[in-house]
């Protein structure tokens, strides 16, 4: 099965190596995470299981609490599914920790990045803008768009301001620096997407290892 956790990115800071640099790094805590359901062929048309993170003791609709009852398990407020192979021995009730990963591999983090609201083509797309001074009248526009009589529209993919951030993302490949199982809590080396206390998935990365 793929491996993969639910979790919450709490921060960033830094450690240091064996050689004595520093290493910036992300702390996420990863699970522990709950089988909710197992959903199979002959019942749903697929292989999964639906993982909750953070128990949910709160604003329960009867929806979920039917759903989470029916199950026994308890009401998380982070649900998601991942896809598992037929053979996989899992079964509502069981737990997934931060001992699925170690040391020293890769993992993939995915998220939804921060939310930047409209912005014009220099902060969304790096443009260089026009000069500050000397009246030049052109300063953050994004300048000419297109030609005139050919080709007579817009080319597609042109830099324009529009709704930046808010949109799921994924980092790949990042290393795994330290695994804290005490605390459920996964280090990894460079940024993840989304704020403070934002819901993230880990997985494994494709062909990871040490």
């Amino acid at each position: 099965m793929s491996i993969e956790l639910l979790g919450r990115k709490v921060g960033m800071t830094r450690v240091f190596d064996s050689d004595g640099l520093s290493v910036p790094v992300t702390v996420v805590e990863a699970g522990p995470c709950w089988v909710i359901q197992r959903k199979t062929v002959e019942n749903d048309g697929y292989e999964a299981v639906q993982l909750g993170f953070d128990e949910k003791k709160k604003r329960v609709n009867k929806p979920q609490a039917g759903h989470f009852k029916k199950h026994g398990v308890s009401p998380a407020r982070f649900v998601r599914e991942i896809r598992v192979e037929p053979d996989a021995e899992m079964k509502p009730g069981d737990l997934l920790t931060v001992s699925l990963f170690e040391e020293g591999e890769k993992v993939d983090v995915t998220g939804v990045s921060k939310g930047k609201g409209f912005q014009g083509v220099v902060k969304r797309y790096g443009y260089r803008g026009g000069r500050s001074s000397h009246g030049s009248m052109f300063h953050r526009a994004p300048g000419s768009i297109g030609a005139s009589a050919d080709p007579a529209r817009v080319w597609k993919n042109t830099g324009m301001p529009g709704r930046m951030g808010g949109e799921r993302v994924t980092r790949r490949n990042l290393l795994v620096v330290k695994v804290d199982a005490e605390r459920n809590l996964l280090l990894v080396r460079g940024d993840v997407p989304g704020p403070r206390s934002g819901n993230v998935i880990v997985r494994k990365s494709a062909g990871s290892g040490k």
